[in-house]
């Protein structure tokens, strides 16, 4: 038998992750912030996900669960659809240790793509977790191995005969119509972007702006605890913002 793989736990429930010498432990809304200011149009937000698991027991004192690494992306299409590339393997199995599963299931489908038996085999691969523009099922087996799982909602149907995975590690694009809607424009997710999820939702931080994303999330953090010392003080909110933030 071979030996167990043995790997470093980089998520737990604080909220912490270090991975490359990064340590960062700031929101999803303080990202969104900074890449708003860095004029990435949509602040990096892929909106509709929420997490499955785990079930945090730090969020009465304001600490909650947040899942940060990067992105192996995952395309998934209909079962129908002929045409498209096929995958030689397992999404799973492909997993790179230390990241961060990214799986695009097609708009509308109902069925899940992720289940209790790819958490096991993405821990036992060292994945840090799941975040799924789609469905899951086995919500329960997800909670009860701690692993971090976000998704669109959940659905007590698998894979076949409804969806197949394509292709690992290429660009994902996703929110495609939202914006003729009034919603937020197109994201897309790339392979080893900066994915962070947490109780308000999922960021995608791109590659090559992460350094910058967090120099600027670090100024943003200063300015917002000198507009809340003031506003606690009674000075207003407006009153704040116009001294700290220069909004009138």
């Amino acid at each position: 038998m071979p030996p167990r793989r043995k790997h470093t736990k980089m998520v737990n429930i604080s909220g912490q992750w270090r991975q490359n010498h990064i340590q960062s432990d700031f929101s999803t809304c303080e990202l969104s912030d900074a890449l708003l200011k860095l004029s990435v149009p949509q602040g990096g937000h892929i909106p509709d996900i929420y997490r499955i698991s785990p079930r945090s027991h730090s969020e009465e004192d304001g600490t909650g669960f947040r899942l940060c690494g990067p992105a192996y992306t995952v395309r998934l299409v209909l079962a129908s659809e002929s045409d498209a590339p096929k995958l030689q393997g397992h999404y799973v199995d492909l997993a790179p240790e230390g990241s961060v599963a990214f799986v695009s299931a097609p708009p509308g489908a109902q069925n899940a793509v992720w289940g209790g038996l790819m958490t096991a085999g993405a821990q036992a691969r060292g994945v840090l977790g799941a975040i799924v523009s789609g469905r899951v099922r086995d919500t329960a087996e997800h909670r009860a191995a701690g692993f971090p799982v976000f998704a669109r909602g959940t659905s007590t149907v698998g894979q076949a005969p409804f969806t197949r995975a394509a292709e690992v590690q290429v660009p994902i694009t996703v929110n495609v119509d939202a914006q003729q809607y009034g919603g937020l424009p197109v994201v897309t997710v790339n392979p080893g972007d900066l994915l962070v999820a947490d109780v308000d939702g999922v960021v995608c931080v791109p590659k090559v702006l992460e350094q910058d994303v967090l120099r600027i999330a670090a100024q943003g953090r200063k300015v917002d605890a000198r507009c809340l010392k003031d506003i606690r003080s009674g000075v207003g909110v407006a009153e704040s913002f116009r001294r700290h933030r220069g909004k009138s």
